[in-house]
């Protein structure tokens, strides 16, 4: 055996939890391991066993985890029917998609795959000046600037949020729902926000995930839902139909191709005698009329700012009643006083103008401010407005209005979009819908100036107030010197201010008419009209509404209201969302099913698509890899071609190879690599270590027969000459895995060898192996000069004496 037939130790991790089930799922750009531990907790590793982050939900179970592509993030399924998108910088889900069974109801998550398309379009990101016509300044181009950048392309993916401030993030008390702690730090705003790549301008990264009942859900730039599908597979002999519901079981797709392959299974798990490989067109990748990455990434940072308003406005409500709930308590219990006093005032607004005014005090209130509120209740009663107000006002300076102008910027650059393309081109949105979406911007921006203008108001009334309160209260518990004092302070006081925030602010607050609640019946009937108003600008009927209330005439409640605005905002884009969905959504289909049986029950499967290599366009060829229950030594491949003109797949058509371990080898594990190798980790005869086997299926030494479903294909030996192969051996005594994950090499976060992760039978250690540079060669050349005719065993005993050999 060659010396790169011995594989290196990558690294090795003793988990504190046991693995449960098969969860493990290895990152592609970076060692890093998920894996899940008492079904409900997820688990994030470093080599080494460094512990890099935790993630759990409560009275929730994991059935599902997949890194996507680029290693950014973690999808998890959960049994809610949420698949949570967890940072890879935090323990943090930043998204939740949730998946609806074929009922509307939620349905736990059982598969889920990433996969990256390219749209199709020539790549622009930089023509060669030598491809450009003889111009007089070509000799003038020093080689470093030879390239002409494609300006039409740059203005379109121009990424004027850029040049912004950063939206600052949002405190951890007082918000909401999933997105509590989304925004409170500044490392998973930046994660959230991020902004478009150029690179990615011409790619369609796409999530698959599988739902217990059924379900084939997909999405697009990490978040945009397109849609939940219910598919039953149809083959050439008729419908399976009668045997029940299927669930995705397997995927696979090319970059270069907008058909995916798919695995579908019976539900019932105890009757796995076939699997189906349905060809999955993505129409609208291929003949998209809009720039799809674009389009997606601007619709989920919407998404994403319609949630930070979302939270924001909460935090907002929050701070304003907490300048009101403390006050309030204090105000209450003299009220209760007064009211049952036989003379005198009846409010304690009258009470404290009375005082203002005439200096007099009245013995409810007297005994009021000295033995209840005294000092201590006052600097409560200070610091609860004062902190509640300047916090208000920095969620609106800080928060909400920078967060109002992006979602402006975004919808001018959907706006354009839409005119661009007009209603020639089916793109899921109109320029009205649009531009209603803005209105509705312009509204809130109003009523949000509205409110920070009253709360500057309201905290420079108040401080003047607080002073005279505070001044009352010394003066009537000190002494009659110290009174005489306090004269001086009291001729500087501006008691207009006070004698305002007395009768304005005292018992109720202005901010009410934005901050406040509102009955459901109010909200109903005052919405209604805006629905019937035919078309009338939102902003004109905020703005009349306020000019009514100032006016003291009557005024629609609702459509002031923080909350109530940020509500129909979110609910009006949701259906533009929706649209743009549908419009995708009418352009998946799914062909016919090629039935994967050997008439036994599968115990091991894994599906691979390579794109033709003749033309890209002309087709794909789909690998099915089985292993039957009952004969663990074999593997059986199922070739299928499957045609492909613009983006619609057509007839397939099959054959099949059977391989078989010789000397009693077992299959532990079988996963596809890339386009020419294979993966199985054996175990050999009497032998404790198992070896990885690495056979390159597409040889034209295999003899590929023709398929018919039910039966068993021809079948050859492994380590004959039909079969190129590799076998590759790793030392760890005492270690006997049971499960494989495989990752390609990356140089996205530096240079990243090709490894394979090993989850050792206990459920608590796992081992990543390097896997040798030779694996860029054909597996065949390879295996035919040094392993012809030869046992592993005897070409492992031949290897050490090489080396010694080369020691000596």
């Amino acid at each position: 055996m060659s010396l790169n037939g011995q594989l290196q130790l990558f690294s090795s991790s003793t988990l504190s939890a046991p693995v449960s089930g098969k969860q493990i799922a290895c990152n592609p750009v970076i060692n890093l391991t998920a894996t899940v531990g008492d079904s409900n907790v997820i688990y994030v590793w470093r080599g080494s066993n460094q512990l890099v982050s935790k993630h759990t939900e409560r009275n929730q179970k994991v059935d599902a985890i997949k890194w996507k592509e680029d290693g950014q993030f973690l999808a998890a399924g959960w049994s809610d029917g949420v698949v949570r998108l967890i940072g890879l910088e935090s323990n943090k889900a930043v998204h939740h998609i949730r998946v609806a069974g074929h009922d509307g109801k939620p349905s736990r998550i059982e598969f889920i795959a990433w996969a990256r398309n390219e749209t199709g379009r020539q790549s622009r990101a930089g023509r060669k000046h030598n491809d450009l016509p003889d111009l007089p300044w070509r000799d003038l181009m020093s080689d470093e600037k030879k390239h002409v950048l494609d300006l039409p392309h740059e203005l379109t993916f121009l990424e004027v949020e850029t040049a912004l401030p950063k939206i600052s993030p949002l405190p951890l008390s007082g918000g909401t729902g999933d997105d509590m702690f989304v925004f409170s730090t500044a490392a998973s705003l930046e994660f959230v926000f991020r902004p478009h790549q150029p690179e990615d301008s011409d790619n369609v990264h796409v999530m698959i995930a599988g739902t217990a009942d059924g379900g084939i859900h997909l999405s697009i730039y990490d978040s945009f839902v397109i849609g939940t599908f219910q598919h039953v597979p149809h083959t050439a002999r008729g419908s399976p139909s009668s045997k029940g519901a299927f669930q995705l079981c397997g995927h696979s797709s090319h970059p270069k191709v907008s058909t995916h392959a798919l695995l579908l299974r019976h539900k019932d798990a105890g009757s796995l005698a076939s699997i189906y490989l349905v060809p999955m067109d993505l129409t609208f990748v291929h003949k998209s009329p809009i720039n799809l990455s674009l389009l997606a990434s601007k619709t989920t940072t919407l998404q994403n700012l319609l949630r930070y308003l979302k939270q924001a406005q909460s935090h907002m409500i929050s701070e304003w009643k907490s300048t009101r709930e403390l006050p309030g308590r204090f105000l209450r219990s003299v009220q209760e006083d007064l009211e049952k006093s036989p003379k005198g005032p009846v409010t304690i607004v009258q009470a404290l103008y009375h005082t203002v005014a005439t200096g007099h005090v009245f013995p409810q209130v007297r005994e009021w401010l000295v033995d209840s509120l005294a000092e201590r209740g006052h600097k409560r009663w200070d610091k609860a407005v004062v902190s509640g107000l300047q916090n208000l006002r920095s969620l609106i300076h800080e928060n909400f209005l920078p967060a109002l102008e992006r979602c402006g910027i975004v919808l001018s650059r959907l706006l354009g979009l839409s005119r661009f393309h007009g209603a020639r081109e089916n793109i899921g949105f109109t320029a009205a819908q649009i531009e209603k979406l803005l209105d509705m911007v312009a509204a809130l921006t109003l009523v949000s100036y509205k409110i920070l203008l009253g709360v500057m108001d309201e905290l420079d009334h108040f401080t003047c107030f607080s002073s005279w309160l505070r001044m009352e209260i010394d003066k009537l518990a000190s002494s009659s010197a110290a009174a005489e004092e306090l004269t001086e302070k009291e001729a500087t006081m501006d008691n207009v201010k006070v004698l305002t925030y007395i009768q304005r602010y005292l018992m109720g607050s202005p901010l009410a008419v934005y901050l406040g609640d509102i009955s459901a019946e109010e909200r109903e009937s005052d919405w209604k009209v805006v629905e019937e108003s035919n078309g009338t600008s939102l902003l004109e009927l905020v703005d009349q509404q306020l000019k009514n209330k100032e006016c003291g005439k009557p005024y629609y409640k609702a459509l002031p209201k923080i909350d109530q605005l940020v509500n129909h905002l979110t609910g009006k884009s949701a259906i533009v969302f929706k649209e743009i969905a549908e419009a995708e959504k009418r352009s998946v289909r799914f062909n016919q099913a090629v039935e994967i049986s050997t008439g036994e029950k599968i115990w091991r499967h894994d599906v691979h698509l390579c794109a033709r290599p003749q033309a890209t366009e002309s087709g794909v060829t789909t690998f099915v890899a089985t292993v039957p229950e009952g004969d663990k030594n074999m593997i059986f491949i199922v070739r299928t071609v499957i045609p492909v003109a613009n983006g619609t797949s057509g007839t397939a058509s099959s054959s099949a190879c059977g391989l078989a371990f010789p000397n009693g080898a077992t299959v532990v594990d079988i996963k596809f690599m890339d386009d020419e190798s294979l993966l199985v980790l054996s175990q050999l005869k009497d032998e404790q270590s198992p070896a990885l086997v690495r056979i390159g299926y597409q040889s034209p030494t295999l003899p590929y027969s023709a398929y018919k479903e039910g039966e068993r294909s021809q079948t050859i030996d492994i380590g004959g000459p039909e079969v190129p192969f590799i076998p590759l051996f790793f030392n760890a005594a005492g270690f006997v895995p049971i499960q494989m994950e495989v990752q390609r090499a990356s140089k996205t976060r530096g240079e990243l060898h090709a490894r394979v992760c090993l989850l050792g039978r206990d459920r608590t250690v796992y081992k990543t192996y390097a896997l040798p540079d030779h694996f860029e060669t054909s597996p065949g050349t390879v295996a035919r000069s040094s392993t012809e005719g030869k046992s592993w065993k005897q070409q492992d005993e031949e290897e050490e004496d090489v080396v010694m050999e080369n020691s000596q």
